[in-house]
This record gives structure tokens, sequence and C-alpha cells, in this order.
């Protein structure tokens, strides 16, 4: 008999993911496949969903636009339709994605937005170009949108020590949300608290097993985008946080399946990505209005810190598990201007008479 192995939120994630991406390939042209099964070595299976949606709102958008490409069912479409697209049709379809109706839903991209749907299709196209299987590579030639730099929203310390407040006092919570908060309360304060003390993704701190927290060194064991493990560390906040809700955690039971889990929703099962999300927007529009909070504001928050306090701008992306720097950089701009002026005044050539 086949011994079936225990399976990690990670594993189930990906799962759903492989499951969800054989739907999508189900309403696009059969060679779409071959790409798929040809760049799973190198993207994560999240990665590959977003792409096949972008993918398919690009054959869409020919069939529904094309008179050529009307004629044929988009299942139907065959490889040789890659070259037939030219560079003017993908810009048409970049404007398009600006903004468009589908079943009755409104759709708008912004130029980041309109970015990774290029970026996607620049990927498809490579991949069967690279391989020799088209002549044209018409989405190379289409120059990527602009980004504007966007300014780094997060929450200043008054605002942190405000937020974590409100989560201990449920001060300024609406009735419904009392109902709840006396029964969370604990769970919310170490969520947060780890979040904001350490920049973690929600997605990570989503999937955090009990086992995964090492007390002895203050270390958590984390699940990093693109699949490979990294232990972070944490300080005392953090860890008397994490004390007072594993103390609570023992009396729990979990759903079968979520026992090592190490947040539990109010069912008992394993939080979910959007349970956080909910639960920050809550506690946060408390603290501003002005400020749209959501996890990852929380951890530009612990970067924005982190890089004021220690200036290192490598010790950074290296916590926040950024593969290159330059993504922290670009992220931090804003800082490093301050930093630069700062110099300016630091050294002095002549002591003043």
């Amino acid at each position: 008999m086949e011994k079936i192995n225990k399976t990690t939120y990670h594993d189930e994630l990906n799962k759903k993911n492989i499951l969800h991406l054989r739907e999508l390939l189900d309403t696009l042209p059969l060679f779409c496949g071959q790409y798929f099964r040809g760049t799973q070595e190198y993207t994560s299976s999240r990665t590959r969903v977003a792409y096949a949606y972008d993918i398919r709102v690009f054959f869409e958008y020919l069939h529904d636009s094309n008179p050529i490409f009307k004629k044929t069912p988009i299942r139907e479409y065959q490889l040789e339709i890659l070259d037939q697209v030219t560079r003017m049709d993908i810009e048409e379809y970049l404007e398009h994605c600006s903004y468009y109706i589908k079943d009755g839903k409104e759709y708008m991209n912004d130029e980041r937005g309109k970015a990774r749907k290029l970026a996607s299709l620049r990927s498809f196209y490579n991949y069967f170009f690279k391989n020799e299987m088209i002549e044209k590579n018409p989405a190379a030639l289409v120059k990527m949108p602009k980004l504007h730099e966007k300014e780094i929203i997060k929450l200043d310390p008054d605002e942190v020590a405000i937020l974590l407040d409100t989560v201990e006092s449920g001060e300024k919570l609406t009735k419904k949300q009392l109902q709840y908060h006396e029964k969370n309360k604990i769970r919310d304060i170490a969520l947060l608290t780890l979040m904001l003390g350490t920049g973690i993704r929600v997605s990570e701190c989503v999937g955090i097993d009990i086992q995964d927290i090492d007390l002895k060194n203050n270390g958590i064991k984390i699940r990093r985008k693109g699949g490979y493990e990294a232990v972070i560390y944490f300080g005392e906040e953090v860890e008397l946080a994490l004390l007072d809700y594993l103390e609570q955690r023992e009396s729990m039971t979990p759903v079968q399946g979520h026992e090592n889990a190490l947040f539990l929703s109010m069912q008992n099962k394993r939080i979910t990505v959007r349970a956080v999300e909910n639960l920050v927007k809550k506690y946060a529009s408390v603290v501003t209005t002005l400020k749209k909070i959501t996890p990852h504001k929380l951890r530009s928050t612990y970067g924005t810190a982190l890089y004021r306090e220690t200036g290192d701008i490598y010790l950074v992306a290296d916590v926040l598990g950024h593969k290159d720097v330059n993504t922290t950089r670009k992220h931090y701009a804003a800082l490093e201007e301050d930093r630069r002026r700062k110099a300016a005044k630091a050294v002095t050539l002549r002591e003043k008479l």
C-alpha cells in the first residue's frame, strides 16, 4: 500500500494552484499547456496561475476584437496564431486593459497592472520563440509602461503604538467587533506584533506551524516567496506576545488537518490571508483614515524602521527576503535621499573660528 506523507500548508497551497491552473488550461488553446509545463521548474505555482489569467485575457481580447480570430473558438487556436499577432495588436491590447467590461464586471489596470500583463505575454512569447517554434516575437518589441514611483505608505512610530494599544483595549471598535474581540485579542496582538516586529509577508505569517518557532534562539522558520526556507529572528516584544498566545493556543482544539497551524481562526482552522487582511483593516481604521493600511504596509513600516535604525540597505534586503537589493533600494529611495543630505553636513573640513 502506498504511503501518504503528511502535507504542509504550502504543499496544500501548491495543490490548489495546480488544480486551478488545470481548470484555466481548459479555457486556453491546447499549445499553452506546453508553455506551462516548460516553465514549471523555475516559476511558482502561484505565478503560473497569474500568467494563465493574463494569457486568457489576451486571447479573449483577440477573439472579441479581431474578425480574423473571431471565426475560431479560443480552445481551437493553433500555435501559428502567435505569428499572426503584430506589435500593434499587443499595444492595442494593453490599451484595452486600461478599462474593459467582462460578464457585467468592470476591470481597470494602471501602469503597474499593464506592466504585469505585458510581462506575462513576454514570458509566453519568449518561450516559444527561444524554442524556435514561432518566427516572430512582437511582445519583445513593445515598451514596458513607465512606472511612477509610489510613496511608501507606512505607520509612524506613534501610530504603531496606538494600533497595538487598540488591539489590547478594543477602544473605538464597534459593538459587533467587540463581541469577538475578547476571544481574539491575544491572538491578534501576537499576529500584529510579529508582523510589525519582523516584516514578514502575510502569506509567510499564515503558513507558520507551531514547530517552526524556536523560543530558545528567538527564531521562526518561514517559507519565503519563491519556495525557499529561511529563519528570521525576533526581539523581546515579539517573544512576549508569542508566549502569551502560545499559552492560549495550548487550550484550543484545532480542526483535523490544522493541528500544526500557529494562528487559528474562530473556526479553529488555520487563519487565512483574507482574514489577516480584514483584521489589519479593522484595527488600522481606528488609527488612521487617511492611510490605507494593509499587511504589506506593516512590512513597509518595519523595513523603514530597520533602515532608519541601521542604515544598512543590504541587511534590510536580507531580512525582508528581497532577492535583489535594488528592489529594496527602489522602495526606500526617499530614505536614502535623507541619508545623503545628512552626509553633506557630516564632514567638517575646517573648524569655524
